[in-house]
C-alpha cells in the first residue's frame, strides 16, 4: 500500500477552513460545528471516507494507509477523549481503593486500553499512519483547524504509562447529591492533570491536558480563521431558495 501524508497541504488546509465558514453561515448553525460536520469536509477535501463506527479512527483514506481521529470543540470544554470500558474496571477500582499501589496499575491499564484502541484501528484498516483533526472555537469569534501524527507503524503507542502517575480525587456533594470521585492522570514531565477518568460513571475519559497538543502559530499544520460575520449568515428564506435552485 503506497503511504500518503497525513498533513493536509496549504491549499488543503484553505479548503478545510473554506468549508468550515460556509457551514457556519448556514442559518441553523448555531457557532459550533459538529464533528460530524468536520469529519466530512475533512473526508471530502482528502479524498477519504467517513467511517460511521466506534473505532478509533473516524475518516479513512484507504488508498494512502491513512486514518485520521477527529475532534471539536469550544475552547474551554474538555475533550472527551473516549469512553474507556475497562473490563473487570468494578475490581480494579476496589483494589485501588483499598491498595495504594494498585493505583498506578489501574493507571497503566487505562493508558493501555486507550492504545490498544489506536492499534486495533492501525491493524483493522491496515494503515500506516493515524493523525490527529482537531478544530478549536475561540471565544474572540475565530477558530483553529489543525493536524498532529497520533500513531505509525513504528510508533505504535499513543500514551507512554511510564510519563503518569494517578491518584483519585475527593468525593463532593453538589447540592443534595454526591458526585464520585474521578481517577486523575497526573503527566510527570510537566506535572499537570491530563487525563480524568469516570470510570466510577459512565466511563468517560476527559484529556483535560490535550491543550499541550496545539501547536504554534507558527506550525505548517494549522490554520487560523474568522467566524463568518451576523451580515454574512444566511437567512432561512435565502437557504431555502439556494436549495431549491
Amino acid at each position: 500500500m503506497p503511504s500518503g501524508h497525513i498533513f493536509s497541504s496549504p491549499a488543503a488546509l484553505d479548503r478545510i477552513s473554506a468549508g468550515l465558514r460556509a457551514y457556519l453561515r448556514l442559518p441553523f448553525a448555531s457557532g459550533t460545528i459538529p464533528g460530524a460536520v468536520l469529519e466530512s469536509i475533512l473526508a471530502s477535501v482528502r479524498d477519504a471516507s467517513v467511517l460511521r463506527t466506534y473505532d478509533f479512527v473516524d475518516v479513512l483514506k484507504e488508498s494512502e494507509g491513512l486514518g485520521w481521529q477527529v475532534k471539536c470543540t469550544l475552547e474551554d470544554t474538555p475533550v472527551t477523549w473516549m469512553r474507556a470500558k475497562i473490563p473487570n474496571s468494578s475490581e480494579l477500582i476496589e483494589q485501588s481503593m483499598r491498595d495504594k499501589s494498585s493505583v498506578q496499575d489501574l493507571g497503566n491499564t487505562i493508558l493501555e486500553f486507550c492504545n490498544q484502541h489506536a492499534f486495533d484501528s492501525l491493524n483493522k484498516y491496515d494503515l500506516n499512519a493515524i493523525g490527529y483533526s482537531r478544530l478549536i472555537v475561540h471565544k474572540n469569534l475565530t477558530a483553529t483547524y489543525f493536524e498532529k501524527q497520533l500513531v505509525t507503524l513504528r510508533k505504535r503507542k499513543l500514551f507512554n504509562p511510564s510519563q503518569f502517575k494517578w491518584h483519585w480525587s475527593k468525593q463532593k456533594s453538589v447540592g443534595k447529591k454526591e458526585q464520585l470521585s474521578a481517577f486523575h492522570g497526573i503527566h510527570i514531565p510537566s506535572g499537570k492533570k491530563w487525563l480524568v477518568w469516570h470510570g466510577r460513571g459512565e466511563n468517560q475519559l476527559h484529556f483535560t491536558g490535550e491543550k499541550n497538543w496545539w501547536p504554534s502559530q507558527r506550525s505548517l499544520h494549522r490554520v487560523t480563521f474568522s467566524l463568518p460575520s451576523i451580515s454574512e449568515q444566511l437567512e432561512m428564506d435565502e437557504f431555502i431558495k439556494l436549495l431549491s435552485r
